[in-house]
C-alpha cells in the first residue's frame, strides 16, 4: 500500500532525549491534551500488549474515554499505540495508530508524533477536529515539562 493517511508534527525540542522521554512517560497528564482540557491516566502499561486507559475532560464538562494498547515500546526511541484493540487483543472501532519517535540531535530531541488512520476520511475528520492546533499545543506543553526536568 503506497497511500498513507497520516497527520504528523515534528519538532526540535530544546531538551535531551532522556528528559523528553521522562516527560512523555512519567508526566503524561501534564501535557497530553491542550489546556484547558485535562487528561487522567487510569492505566499506562508501557510495554507491547500493555493497556492504555485515559479520560480527557474539557472545560465545559466534555469527556472522552480512550482505551487501547501499546504495540511497540523502545525506551528513549519509540512508542506505538492504537485504539483498534483493547486489552486482551479484543477488537474495537479503530480511530488511529499513534507513533511517537524520539531522536537525539546534538543534545536536543527531534520529536515526531504521527496519527496514522485507516482511511482518508478518518484522517480528514481528525484534521478538521483540530489536529494541527491541538497536537502542536500538546507538544508545546511536552517541551515545557521536558525543559523543567532537564534543568
Amino acid at each position: 500500500m503506497t497511500d498513507t493517511y497520516d497527520l504528523s508534527i515534528t519538532r526540535l525540542i530544546d531538551a535531551p532525549v532522556d528528559a523528553v522521554w521522562r516527560a512523555w512517560t512519567e508526566h503524561t497528564a501534564d501535557w497530553f491534551c491542550p489546556r484547558p482540557w485535562t487528561a487522567k491516566f487510569h492505566v499506562m502499561d508501557l510495554r507491547p500488549g500493555g493497556r492504555s486507559s485515559i479520560t480527557m475532560s474539557g472545560p465545559n464538562g466534555e469527556q472522552n474515554d480512550l482505551e487501547g494498547v501499546y504495540l511497540e515500546v523502545i525506551p528513549h526511541r519509540l512508542i506505538v499505540s492504537t485504539d483498534a484493540f483493547r486489552t486482551g487483543w479484543h477488537p474495537q472501532g479503530p480511530f488511529m495508530v499513534r507513533v511517537d519517535e524520539f531522536a537525539d540531535e546534538a543534545g536536543q530531541t527531534r520529536y515526531t508524533a504521527t496519527a496514522r488512520h485507516w482511511t482518508a476520511e478518518a484522517r480528514d475528520n481528525h484534521a478538521a477536529m483540530g489536529f494541527d492546533a491541538g497536537w502542536n499545543a500538546a507538544t508545546d506543553q511536552l517541551e515545557e515539562v521536558a525543559r523543567r526536568l532537564a534543568s
